[in-house]
């Protein structure tokens, strides 16, 4: 989109499933699993550039010996920073001792990151601020291996009050409040648990303490921690784990709102928030990628057992469709086709809006990452230009070359109109030079529209804020000097905070919502803000299970055509010559496109959990009392 949202994080997974020797004699490298770490990562840096981390443990470490090495950054560029602080110890030895670096008992001794289990994490942050203490994973170390776990996520919790109670009721003392710390101690909580059960059961049975380590190692039930820590979670969330001895797993949320998918072989186990990047890592076709099922659990035990369990009941799957339209990578196989469908589907709507003036309408797309609705687009008016002419054809009289020449020239006219620059940063604080850098973000392409003539039509991904339409897009388009411009979204509009993930969180922050406030009050319409406030307040205290979204109320009284049309207005300054206009893809498109990934709450208001009810009446108070803060 052309409007910059932060949004969900990315995680990556892998366990060796050969001893490392393998690795080094059939790949030729100790650096087998690091090297496949860094490339999943690298593959997913549209997912976090605040931050990223990753954690290693080795297996069957003797006393003594540290298995547990984690390293985190949150420079500008993170992923780079990370590898490179792992590389750098081996980058010496290769000079000085070579002959230790084919030695790969030695490096799993005495040096970090060469264990069998990586975990890695790209943060887009959420909560918090950017200090490196937010980053994953996050760590709970104990001296007992079974007890020692390391965490990383994707995931928005929304009562994280809840959760902390419940742990403060157990007796436990929370320094933090944030659901990531949460999260951690919850697992932690019944991972403690589950190894006091077994240490008493074998003690009873007269074993020594150093001798039922290796009980609660065999017999610790992953699956059961699982079930018990998420009993009470409201959120959507991948979340990776590994505990000390080398259990690990990859949960996904009962909604299936977060996505994940895995692969594993007789060598590896892989997991990672995007099938794209496990494809092209190691080289797989598409169908040997399964995607983990919504309330699910890929376990993989110490000694190399693969499961994948359900530690829920599974709810009406709700996967997120702004992964589909913007977030995860276009050259997944299915997201692709949805994009280009996205696209194809707005044809009518955007034909409608230039009164299908072909000849005088100039096609193109901002940003990049719109180009494969754009294509969508493209393809509709080619068809719609070729039913034309087989019309034409069919009524004409006669067909002598000129009539001919003259029925296949019209074509959709296609061009690249903007481009954007080098990203623009500054320390300036007054509003006025901001705006002034934000401006020149994108460069115009002179010479292709005939000024005071021509429509322009740009497709952008999703329309949010606004605030790079109006601040940016609209006025260099303007520049030009076209006689409309048109600006069609490939998503509907976004009206509703989202609390699973994407930081869309305050209500006054969306152009939509302010669009539908200024039409309430031109309509005297005002009672119905009121009456909806009170209704949120009403409810604020009550069990988020009793919550209803009361927000949906103040859009009732306008169609979506006509709150696009206060939108085009809010976002047209004074100095702006041309028309301008927005066009927004309808809910029925998008489920048309996209079947498969329904989540659509930030559109449509129908959250998949209580806590998402909870969270829009909470956005919707905070905005009325002028609280600029997040609703969870």
């Amino acid at each position: 989109m052309s409007e910059l949202i932060k949004h969900e994080c990315g995680i990556a997974f892998i366990r060796l499933l050969k001893p490392l020797e393998y690795y080094a004699k059939k790949y030729g490298t100790a650096f087998y699993a690091l090297n496949k770490m860094q490339l999943l990562m690298e593959k997913q840096h549209n997912r976090g550039q605040d931050g990223a981390g990753v954690v290693n443990v080795k297996l069957n470490m003797r006393p003594g010996n540290h298995y547990i090495s984690r390293i985190r950054s949150n420079t500008s560029t993170p992923i780079k920073d990370v590898f490179a602080n792992i590389y750098a110890p081996f980058k010496k030895m290769q000079a000085k001792t070579p002959e230790r670096l084919a030695d790969v008992q030695w490096m799993k001794n005495n040096m970090e990151f060469t264990g069998e289990i990586f975990l890695g994490h790209l943060r887009y942050g959420t909560f918090g601020g950017n200090n490196i203490n937010y980053l994953h994973p996050v760590t709970r170390e104990n001296n007992w291996k079974t007890r020692s776990l390391a965490l990383a996520g994707n995931f928005n919790m929304t009562n994280v009050d809840e959760l902390i109670q419940k742990l403060v009721e157990r007796g436990q003392f929370p320094v933090e409040t944030s659901d990531t710390v949460t999260i951690l101690e919850k697992i932690g909580y019944y991972l403690d648990r589950e190894n006091e059960k077994i240490y008493s059961e074998y003690k009873q049975k007269g074993y020594s303490k150093q001798d039922i380590t290796p009980y609660i190692i065999e017999h610790l039930d992953i699956l059961d921690i699982l079930k018990k820590a998420s009993r009470n979670w409201d959120g959507g969330y991948v979340i990776g784990g590994i505990v000390g001895h080398g259990d690990a797993f990859v949960m996904r949320d009962p909604n299936g709102i977060r996505p994940a998918f895995y692969y594993y072989d007789d060598e590896v186990v892989v997991a990672a928030s995007e099938r794209p990047v496990i494809q092209t890592t190691f080289n797989l076709r598409i169908e040997q990628i399964q995607e983990l099922s919504p309330a699910h659990a890929l376990i993989v035990k110490h000694d190399g057992g693969i499961s994948v369990r359900e530690f829920k009941e599974e709810e009406p799957k709700k996967a997120c469709s702004f992964e589909r339209i913007y977030f995860s990578r276009g050259t997944d196989k299915s997201i692709y086709h949805e994009r280009k469908e996205l696209g194809r589907l707005l044809a009518p709507d955007i034909l409608k809006e230039i009164d299908y003036d072909l000849q005088n309408s100039v096609f193109s797309y901002i940003p990049n990452t719109a180009a494969v609705s754009f294509y969508g687009l493209k393809s509709a008016l080619h068809d719609y230009c070729n039913n034309i002419k087989a019309t034409k054809i069919k009524e004409a009289n006669s067909l002598d070359e000129n009539i001919v020449k003259d029925i296949l020239s019209l074509e959709p006219r296609i061009e690249i109109l903007a481009v954007k620059d080098a990203k623009l940063r500054t320390f300036i604080t007054e509003d006025t030079e901001r705006d002034d850098l934000v401006e020149h973000v994108y460069d115009v392409t002179y010479g292709i529209i005939k000024t005071g003539e021509d429509n322009i039509v740009v497709v952008d991904d999703s329309i949010v804020r606004g605030t790079t339409l109006q601040k940016s897009v609209i006025r260099i388009l303007d520049r030009l000097a076209p006689k409309k411009i048109v600006i069609a979204s490939s998503a509907p509009q976004v009206r509703y905070p989202d609390c699973y993930g994407i930081d869309m969180a305050k209500l006054g922050d969306f152009i939509a919502f302010r669009a539908t406030v200024e039409l309430l009050k031109e309509h005297h319409l005002e009672g119905i803000i009121d009456e909806t406030y009170q209704k949120c307040k009403a409810q604020e205290y009550l069990p988020k299970e009793k919550i209803i979204n009361h927000v949906r109320d103040i859009y009732k009284p306008f169609t979506a055509d006509r709150i696009s049309r206060k939108i085009a207005q809010l976002l047209t300054d004074e100095d702006i010559n041309a028309e301008v206009s927005i066009v927004y893809n309808s809910i029925e498109n998008l489920h048309q496109a996209i079947p498969d990934h329904i989540g659509d709450w930030y559109f449509t208001g129908n959250y998949p959990t209580p806590g998402g009810n909870k969270v829009v009446n909470k956005s919707f108070i905070n905005y009325i009392e002028g609280r600029n803060e997040r609703a969870y």
